[in-house]
């Protein structure tokens, strides 16, 4: 079983999660069961995609869940500060940082994840020809 623990991106997720439960606690009767549950739920289940990453041998599809569950996130989180749902500003701005933090671990977890291939397809060209496009 991967150790979880350790990796910046699930504390980040982890925060998030924390985070959604704090503010969804003071939102309005309104929206609490309706954008507060979606932002808890969403956030939750961020954080179960970066542990099921961390086990797997092949990454890149999960970790590619993630960005779509990130963005996600940001336009439902866009949507709670237009509706007037978050308590204030800094509400919005601290929950807006935390998901760029987590979207941006994700694209550099994504890119460690396909440089080997690259170097591979580089290394089968033989020098002194050209590739693709190259004079």
């Amino acid at each position: 079983m991967a150790r979880n623990e350790h990796l910046p991106i699930y504390k980040a997720g982890f925060d998030l999660c924390l985070y959604f439960e704090q503010i969804v606690r003071g939102f309005s009767r309104y929206h609490k069961y309706g954008l507060g549950s979606d932002l808890r739920d969403g956030s939750r289940r961020v954080l179960r995609l970066i542990v099921r990453a961390n086990a797997r041998t092949d990454k890149v599809p999960v970790l590619l869940e993630v960005r779509e569950e990130v963005e996600e996130l940001k336009v439902l989180l866009r949507l709670c500060h237009e509706a007037r749902a978050l308590p204030n500003m800094n509400s919005f701005e601290q929950a807006a940082g935390l998901l760029v933090n987590i979207a941006k671990q994700n694209e550099g977890w994504i890119k460690s994840q396909r440089i080997p291939d690259r170097g591979r397809n580089r290394s089968a060209i033989p020098e002194g020809t050209a590739g693709p496009g190259e004079p």
